[in-house]
């Protein structure tokens, strides 16, 4: 048998096969399906219209209407309605809602609901996160996903993988989103287009699995089809007490055939920030000077997690946010919601001059919580900046991590975390 790639053996898994190669078309076994309030509603309208009755299994069709939650208008309202009324008919074992919502992309792995060695498909582009557990897992088309809640199975082009490599030590700041972002920012959007992602190496070893699930949720804005890192004690530690299922471990055999490997060395990589109008547009943050901003937003599916919010409290306590900025803070899960709490870190933000909202995608999108008007600047953790992504066209966005958005708030302007730490 052929050497195989980590995603590789997971899609020939699940396609009851012993092997695949790169360019073939299978068809394979669903473990999760998954849709929210903006895509999901579409794949009921054509379950329906396909003249289905019920889902492949009640236990593995996910609903999470988190875009724009809680409800911001009459159109979003009747949007959820439409994912409330079809979990209860079906009797679907994960809907959440109201207090048990939060951003599905940190929802799912928090809650055990994916596990390693799942093939997960949702109607979302950044679906792609749970690589970080060892999951394949991609974005699809609601009519897609409409397909997979009725028979359990879709079909895939097997992608050609792309392995990168990280050595050497880490400098201070820098973290998952640094490093994806300084990917990005050498391959480009269209740089791995259709292709696996795999992220190896003692510094991707050594990150905690909020700052990989930062990692892979990115995968998407490179173009790629999935991202996806081998599970260790690590991820181990993490699935121990919240896997709702048996799961299996896989890794690419060491004779495994990449497209491209492609190695950096961490000790080069510096704080990094995305500038408008793409995630490629990278500059390292101390080459950015007197950009002033406007709003700053914590949160997302991207950093949006516990670890993500000790980092920005950790810079903002006793600081206030610079005048005439905008600081939002958005939990990405009512879990991670109520941990900041106890932790102390929302009288941090909140002494600091901060909002701070409950889980959502809201401003990510343009969708709520925090939309742009002309001419305004805003530094975010989120994972896009599009032309009018959060907001009117005219707005811009810049991406970075939560130490350098704790860093900005606090100066006005784009800043290094080192401006403002003790």
């Amino acid at each position: 048998m052929r050497p195989m790639t980590i995603t590789e053996k997971i899609l020939a898994k699940h396609a009851g096969v012993k092997e695949v190669l790169p360019g073939q078309l299978i068809n394979a076994k669903v473990d999760i399906a998954l849709g929210n309030d903006i895509t999901a509603p579409i794949a009921i309208k054509e379950f329906r219209k396909a003249g289905a009755k019920k889902v492949f299994n009640r236990n593995k069709v996910v609903l999470v209407p988190d875009h724009f939650t809680p409800n911001k208008d009459i159109k979003s309202a009747e949007q959820v309605k439409i994912l409330r009324e079809f979990a209860k008919e079906q009797g679907l074992k994960y809907y959440f809602e109201g207090g048990e919502v939060g951003v599905e992309h940190a929802l799912l792995p928090e809650k055990g609901i994916v596990v390693p060695g799942d093939i997960v498909i949702g109607a979302d582009s950044h679906t792609c996160t749970y690589g970080a557990l060892g999951a394949f897992s991609t974005g699809v088309g609601s009519t897609d996903l409409a397909a997979a809640m009725i028979t359990g199975e879709i079909w895939f082009k097997v992608p050609e993988s792309i392995k990168f490599v990280f050595r050497g030590k880490l400098n201070k700041w820098v973290g998952g989103k640094d490093l994806i972002l300084r990917v990005i920012g050498d391959i480009g959007v269209d740089g791995a287009l259709y292709r696996a992602m795999e992220f190896t190496g003692t510094p991707i070893e050594k990150l905690s699995m909020d700052s990989r699930m930062s990692m892979c949720n990115m995968a998407i804005e490179a173009g790629a089809k999935s991202g996806i890192i081998a599970p260790d004690k690590t991820t181990e530690a993490y699935m121990k007490n919240r896997a709702q299922r048996p799961y299996k471990f896989y890794e690419s055999d060491a004779q495994a055939v990449y497209c491209d490997i492609r190695e950096y060395d961490c000790s080069k990589i510096e704080p990094t920030v995305a500038c408008p109008h793409l995630p490629e547009n990278t500059k390292n943050v101390s080459q950015l000077k007197n950009i002033t901003i406007d709003q700053v937003v914590i949160g997302s599916c991207t950093n949006g997690r516990l670890e993500d919010l000790q980092m920005a409290a950790k810079l903002l306590k006793g600081k206030k946010i610079a005048k005439y900025v905008r600081l939002i803070v958005i939990p990405a899960t009512p879990f991670i919601y109520n941990q900041a709490m106890k932790l102390g870190y929302f009288d941090i933000f909140l002494k600091a001059g901060a909002v701070i909202s409950p889980p959502t995608c809201g401003p990510c999108l343009g969708g709520h919580m925090g939309i742009l008007a002309a001419g305004e600047r805003a530094l975010a953790t989120t994972n896009r900046n599009f032309v009018g992504r959060m907001g009117d066209p005219k707005s811009e966005v810049y991406l970075a991590s939560p130490a350098i958005a704790a860093a900005t708030a606090i100066k006005g302007r784009i800043a290094h975390p080192d401006e403002v730490s003790k």
